[in-house]
């Protein structure tokens, strides 16, 4: 059997001007002009026989034939949207680009990727690095990684994963007893880095300590250096404990004295529209970022750390 249909063109430009109840939000929804929305309508109109606005020169009232048909067009075009939405997400090719910082793209995401091939061999994975702020609009990836305190504006963003930052050092620096407290960082180096998210200026007056003096002092731009800096034995580093649990785990790390109060966490984000790629993304991080939780506060109970994360 034929379908006898109206012009889709027309029926997209009169539902727009059903919704906004204006021809001019209509035409600047659609990227056309005011006339261009008119002209669209009026050709509805004449192949339903039926008015569905009416006009004024000052006003714009959907008929009551023109309310009815508005709600069947929205309902219709929606689900059109839809589907079409889903052919395109199965059809486009299936490259997966998120944004992390450097440090946490090296020390913790890159070993975690094989765990979401395994779930989903069909997407290949892109990595880009950077600390800027989240912004879809100009720069081309999918899901950015960032750690905040709060929600990021201006997208979808969810936490899925704790932050603690802790003090750091090859173990080789407590031998002799001298790393017992914090008074003992008198006679060690404090190593920095340019994107610490907690000082050891806070850490000290946190401790009580405010006015300890260290031997020495390193300053490096970039964590992964600070990092690893403090694996080679050159001082203490304030880092994540999520990125260095695995290390301390193995021994290649210590953290001798203990947790810092301030906390934050990991956020993932993405634009608006949540494909299903992304969506396995999100899961795949979220169980990643539990498991990670879990380890430091396993490892945290056998030292006797107060962790405090999930």
């Amino acid at each position: 059997m034929s379908r006898k249909l109206p012009p889709l063109i027309a029926v997209r430009a009169f539902e727009a001007a059903g919704r906004h109840v204006s021809f001019t939000k209509a035409a600047t929804e659609l990227s056309v002009t005011h006339g261009a929305v008119s002209r669209q309508v009026a050709q509805l109109e004449r192949w339903l026989g039926t008015p569905l606005f009416r006009r004024s020169a000052s006003q714009l009232l959907l008929t009551e034939a023109g309310r009815d048909y508005l709600a069947v067009a929205t309902a219709v075009l929606d689900r059109l949207a839809v589907a079409s939405r889903g052919l395109v997400d199965q059809a486009a090719p299936t490259a997966l680009t998120i944004n992390a910082p450097p440090t946490f793209t090296m020390r913790w995401l890159i070993a975690r990727i094989s765990a979401f091939q395994r779930k989903r061999p069909d997407v290949e994975i892109r990595l880009t690095t950077s600390i800027a702020p989240v912004n879809f609009q100009e720069h081309r990836y999918d899901i950015a990684i960032r750690g905040a305190h709060e929600p990021i504006q201006g997208c979808v963003s969810f936490p899925f994963m704790t932050e603690v930052i802790v003090p750091l050092c090859h173990c080789d620096l407590l031998e002799g007893g001298r790393l017992r407290g914090p008074e003992d960082l008198a006679g060690h180096t404090l190593i920095h880095y340019v994107t610490e998210p907690y000082s050891w200026e806070q850490w000290l007056a946190q401790a009580g300590i405010p006015d300890v003096k260290p031997v020495g002092e390193l300053k490096f731009e970039h964590m992964y250096l600070a990092l690893q800096a403090a694996a080679e034995g050159l001082g203490l580093v304030l880092a994540p404990l999520s990125l260095a649990i695995d290390d301390i785990i193995a021994g290649r790390l210590c953290a001798p004295l203990g947790p810092c109060a301030a906390q934050f966490r990991k956020y993932f984000a993405c634009a608006s529209h949540m494909s299903p790629v992304i969506e396995s993304s999100y899961e795949w991080l979220s169980r990643e970022g539990h498991d990670t939780e879990q380890s430091m506060a396993a490892w945290a109970a056998s030292v006797g750390w107060p962790l405090g994360v999930p």
